[in-house]
């Protein structure tokens, strides 16, 4: 056989393999007038921000990369009787920018609880024909709080300040432009109303307990809090509605905080009297905790806690903290309070992990709180950096889950009798992990929550699932007799009803989370569960965590944008991810991925009129060329006994071909099937994904075939691919362990009339 020959057999058999079937679709389809790219796999640098010397291609900060700062010296007193805050502080802002500013913006987050506050009307209020007592009190039947700060100074040098507020923002008007390089020190007063979160609800604010009469207070946005001024955007100044969060600077934190004498005390920053503020008997504790890594010590206990309860002292404490390179502050106070601590190696650094709780969280909190803390600084700090601060706090507080640097409220309180079901504990482990891991994303990592809501919570979010899993792992009697921890979020199957519900209340995750119908979904559970099918199926844990842990130490203590984080985990991962961030961050398709069709082929030497008809297109004359035909089972052409044969039995022309062309030791090493399949995949979503099959052999035995997504490049509908094996394939499944979210699982299997029941009973089983 001459080299022309062998070259043309080569072309024919290339077309025959992988352009038919695609041909024959096309034939079908009318010719279409031009268009622009609609590729799924384009690039998105159209979409994305063009880099800069602020903020590179590769997605790492620039070289001229700023960020500015503001340093805060403030004295509260808070006044539990009156359930008011009063406080005054020195704030120092550090222009590090190149622009001269005219004005500071600053926030007052507090105003959104102004009884004339326009968030209490943003939304849509129709009569639901059903209503919980809480929600139809809160619509109909509660007087609007009077909360907000009140100004009572603001003043440079002495001097009174021109200022406007603008609902929750207030402008600081300059004399004299802020030029770069230069800081500029104000001096503020203020008081506000602090609110009862149970009633009025709140992200910050106090639990009243009427058996005993006390306060719980978990405190946040108590003070003016400076905005950003970055290079995307100048100052980040949107107003504060209530569900987008926070945008803030880094600085240095003084902080003096008065409140009765008989109050417990934990908060973002250092203690500096500790001796002052603790007895003699908590000092030897406390002394006692730096050294305990097995189990928590307990500071103050609940007998002591609960003999303060009913003492209401008129007396009161300063409790003095400093804190270095945070973006907020905060701070949770009571007489109530039992305090228990454990020192907790971090890849070789102490760190104090704490809990706060009332005796009403006793025996959950005491038994679970503080070594969930321990465990999520050390998850999450393997898979990013290592944890800076001293301490992590939990704050037990009902019906909250909120963050801060090195403090956080979580939710999950036993019964009164202490008895507690699992989903209370799954409840609390959980809020736990969830809001100590906030310290890396984004009170170090830290993203602009007022307009991503998904950089901090959906990161979050799947750090937060890894970290879940393995707490399971270190704590198997807190999660038996299950053999793995119960996560609500991350896995696939569990956001399939919400990708596949009503188009009409689903919004991309690139939305403005003031601007989504389901939030819980759109900024925790879809991000979450698309960056973990990303690690688990399309980069792979070594890629994908390498890439993950250069975005986060790139931009621990600065300011990313999204773009950022898709540059960065691309660029330190050489995988071209712009059709998955394009498809599960910028749209609301969803995937669906299935087999349209099974054809069971076979090789022959006879000429079959399909195969003429091929040639004929393509101008190939059979008599010049050697070729072989591939013939369906199902097509007039077939010939029984060409069953149960290999392909070199069936075809003497390929058997030729190898003898003329391969030695016996590579003749040895060539297969030799019997079974040849055209597969016909089908996609209905619009997400391209990993074709992930799995085939069942007629001896029971089973293989896995896993395709790229770059499948679907040239045709975002259908796609065949060519089996050949030397035994009978019996059931095809496509995505067979719900690795891709997968919304409709009908048309996953061949034959078709095995598909449905095995998939529903197993994806049922993964969501309960």
């Amino acid at each position: 056989m001459n080299q022309l020959r062998l070259l043309s057999f080569a072309l024919v058999m290339l077309f025959v393999g992988g352009v038919q079937a695609q041909e024959a679709e096309a034939d079908q389809q009318p010719k279409q007038e031009g268009h622009e790219n609609n590729n799924k796999f384009k690039q998105l640098y159209q979409t994305f921000a063009t880099p800069n010397q602020y903020r590179t291609g590769a997605g790492a900060p620039g070289e001229a990369y700023y960020q500015n700062q503001a340093d805060y010296k403030m004295d509260i007193v808070l006044d539990d009787k009156n359930t008011r805050l009063d406080g005054e502080a020195e704030v120092t802002y550090h222009n590090n920018s190149p622009d001269e500013l005219e004005y500071l913006w600053v926030q007052l987050d507090q105003n959104v609880r102004k009884k004339e506050s326009p968030s209490a009307e943003r939304n849509p209020s129709g009569m639901n024909p059903v209503a919980t007592p809480r929600r139809f009190v809160e619509d109909h039947l509660q007087k609007p709080f009077d909360g907000g700060f009140n100004i009572v100074e603001l003043t440079h040098d002495d001097q009174d300040l021109d200022y406007t507020i603008n609902q929750t923002m207030l402008r600081i008007d300059l004399e004299e432009p802020l030029q770069p390089g230069e800081s500029f020190e104000f001096d503020i007063k203020w008081w506000y109303n602090i609110n009862d979160y149970i009633v009025y609800s709140g992200r910050s604010g106090y639990e009243h307990f009427p058996e005993d009469g006390n306060n719980a207070y978990v405190i946040a946005q108590f003070f003016p809090r400076m905005a950003v001024y970055n290079d995307v955007e100048g100052w980040q100044n949107m107003q504060f509605w209530g569900s987008g969060e926070f945008a803030l600077p880094f600085g240095d934190y003084e902080v003096n905080i008065t409140v009765p004498a008989d109050h417990i005390m934990e908060a973002t920053g250092k203690l500096q009297n500790r001796e002052e503020v603790y007895t003699e008997e908590m000092m030897n504790r406390y002394e006692k905790a730096k050294k305990s890594f097995d189990k928590p010590v307990v500071v103050r206990t609940q007998e002591e806690a609960e003999k303060a309860e009913k003492s209401f002292s008129n007396k009161t404490k300063t409790w003095k903290y400093k804190a270095e390179m945070v973006r907020d502050f905060g701070f949770s106070t009571s007489r109530k309070f039992i305090l228990d601590m454990m020192a907790t190696d971090v890849m070789g650094k102490d760190v104090m992990a704490v809990s706060l709780y009332p005796k009403e969280g006793n025996p959950l909190w005491e038994k679970w709180s503080t070594r969930a803390v321990a465990s999520t600084l050390k998850s999450y700090s393997e898979k990013t950096f290592q944890y800076p601060y001293h301490k992590a706090v939990s704050v037990h507080a009902r019906s909250q889950g909120m963050e801060y640097p090195m403090i956080c409220w979580n939710y999950g309180r036993p019964d009164e009798d202490g008895t507690y079901s699992d989903r209370v504990k799954f409840g609390m482990i959980s809020v736990i992990i969830h809001e100590v891991g906030h310290n890396f994303f984004p009170m170090i990592v830290n993203s602009d929550e007022r307009q991503y809501g998904w950089m901090d919570e959906g990161l979050n979010t799947f750090s937060q699932y890894i970290a879940e899993q393995e707490f399971g792992e270190k704590y198997p009697e807190a999660i038996a007799p299950l053999e793995q921890y119960p996560s609500r979020r991350g896995i696939p199957a569990k956001i399939v009803p919400y990708m596949k519900g009503n188009q009409d209340y689903i919004a991309p995750i690139m939305a403005n989370p003031e601007n989504v119908y389901q939030l819980g979904n759109n900024a925790y559970g879809k991000p979450a569960t698309a960056l973990n099918i990303l690690r688990e199926t399309v980069m792979g844990k070594e890629l994908f965590d390498y890439a993950y842990a250069t975005y986060a130490k790139r931009w621990m203590f600065k300011h990313p944008t999204p773009e950022d984080f898709f540059r960065t985990m691309e660029d330190a991962s050489a995988v071209d991810l712009d059709w998955y961030w394009r498809s599960w961050f910028y749209t609301t398709d969803n995937v669906d991925m299935g087999i349209r069709e099974v054809k069971e082929l076979y090789i022959t030497d006879k000429a079959t009129k399909e195969g003429k008809e091929f040639l004929e297109r393509y101008g190939a004359d059979p008599q010049e060329i050697d070729v072989i035909y591939v013939v369906a089972e199902d097509s007039e052409d077939f010939d029984p006994s060409l069953k149960g044969k290999s392909v070199l039995e069936n075809s003497p022309t390929l058997n030729e071909y190898v003898m003329d062309n391969f030695s016996e030791q590579e003749r040895a090493e060539l297969k030799n099937p019997k079974y040849f399949y055209q597969v016909t995949f089908e996609k209905p979503g619009g997400i391209p994904m990993p074709l992930l099959v799995q085939l069942t052999y007629a001896d029971g035995s089973t293989e896995m075939k896993r395709y790229p997504a770059q499948l679907w490049r040239m045709n975002d509908e259908v796609v065949t691919k060519s089996l050949a094996t030397s035994k009978e394939i019996t059931k095809m499944v496509v995505d067979p362990h719900l690795e891709t979210a997968d919304v409709d699982v009908s048309n996953n299997t061949w034959p078709k009339e095995e598909t449905t029941s095995k998939f529903e009973e197993f994806k049922e089983s993964l969501g309960n």
